[in-house]
């Protein structure tokens, strides 16, 4: 990783604490501060109450405490900046449309390969915020 990836911030949100573990573990190793919470409210306070913004959040669909993309969208108007992941393993045609159209930089289908998953992060840290990229999912 180049160097500026030890100053990209990245929030880590999935219920699922092997799952979101794994994820911190490996950006953590490639270099990125990493905050991590297992909830849609810790993941909205995380954002608010961050004294410097995130670079990326990587957002599990489905939540205790939220099923469905509000907490994207919700985070997206927290976070313009932030490049939003969305990490799901019930990814339809449809729901796929609607989270890039929501703001999502990507959809990415679980189980997804960990080793992977820094390189995309450094690739949607590196783009300008907010973008859409046009590769809706792996």
């Amino acid at each position: 990783m180049d160097a500026q990836t030890n100053s990209r911030r990245v929030l880590v949100v999935d219920d699922e604490p092997l799952v979101r573990w794994s994820v911190a573990e490996t950006l953590s190793d490639h270099g990125f501060q990493v905050v991590e919470s297992g909830d849609a409210q810790g993941a909205r306070c995380a954002v608010r109450d961050a004294t410097r913004g995130f670079d990326a959040v990587l957002l599990d669909l489905q939540l205790p405490d939220s099923v469905d993309l509000s907490l994207l969208r919700t985070l997206r108007e927290l976070a313009p900046k932030a490049a939003l992941i969305l990490m799901t393993a019930f990814g339809t045609p449809e729901l796929v449309q609607d989270a890039l159209h929501s703001g999502a930089y990507r959809v990415l289908d679980k189980p997804f390969e960990i080793d992977a998953l820094a390189n995309l992060v450094a690739e949607a840290t590196s783009e300008p915020a907010g973008g859409v990229s046009p590769a809706a999912a792996n």
